[in-house]
């Protein structure tokens, strides 16, 4: 795997997932993350509805389940197919963004759902997209991640960018970025360690005094 720039890391992303939007869709369709769901809401402080950002929304399978639960959901994903299918499957707002790009308003959601994502965003750019995602969170706002970890591997990886973090560098990058850790796991429960190829974690937005 090899490094390259921001810009082509974004378009030749995105073109992957374009380019198999529908695959992609049938194959995540029946995946179970209500670990996850749970995770981020039981962390929020604040009366239900809450307002939810869903990162990488992709096809709007997670909006539509947050939007079964009572909340308000807002998606945002940078392949326009995905944009299109989330917008058509589920009713809710959509926004096509690029995550090395992203125009957030300031303090607009109770919590971020960033489910298997932020892992496309190459080691440079992480501090300012993370900087990006406290801002946009209100106050104590909570926000959660899950990425497949690793050991510090960056570059292509099947026609898509992905960097690798352990769990001290993830860390690092939050806490730097302004946030407190509420808790962390691995994904899929109840396997070996060396099974689980996926870090959860929950965070929550410090206030700058």
């Amino acid at each position: 795997m090899t490094r390259t720039t921001d810009p082509d890391v974004a378009a030749a992303t995105l073109a992957h997932y374009d380019a198999r939007a529908e695959d992609f869709r049938e194959g995540t369709r029946d995946h179970d993350v209500s670990q996850n769901i749970d995770a981020l809401l039981r962390a929020i402080e604040g009366t239900p509805p809450l307002t939810i950002l869903d990162l990488g929304c992709g096809p709007g399978r997670d909006l539509a389940a947050f939007t079964r639960l009572g909340h308000v959901a807002i998606g945002l994903d940078g392949a326009a197919r995905f944009v299109e299918m989330a917008r058509a499957d589920t009713g809710c707002e959509v926004w096509q963004q690029d995550f090395l790009a992203l125009d957030l308003p300031p303090a607009r959601f109770d919590g971020i759902f960033a489910n298997a994502c932020l892992f496309h965003v190459p080691s440079a750019a992480l501090p300012r997209v993370l900087r990006d995602l406290h801002a946009t969170l209100r106050p104590h706002g909570v926000l959660f991640s899950s990425n497949p970890r690793g050991d510090g591997e960056e570059g292509w990886n099947r026609g898509r960018y992905g960097t690798y973090h352990d769990l001290a560098t993830w860390r690092r990058h939050l806490v730097a970025a302004g946030f407190t850790e509420i808790e962390h796991y691995y994904r899929p429960a109840g396997r070996p360690r060396a099974q689980q190829p996926w870090l959860a974690s929950v965070w929550r937005r410090d206030e700058v005094e």
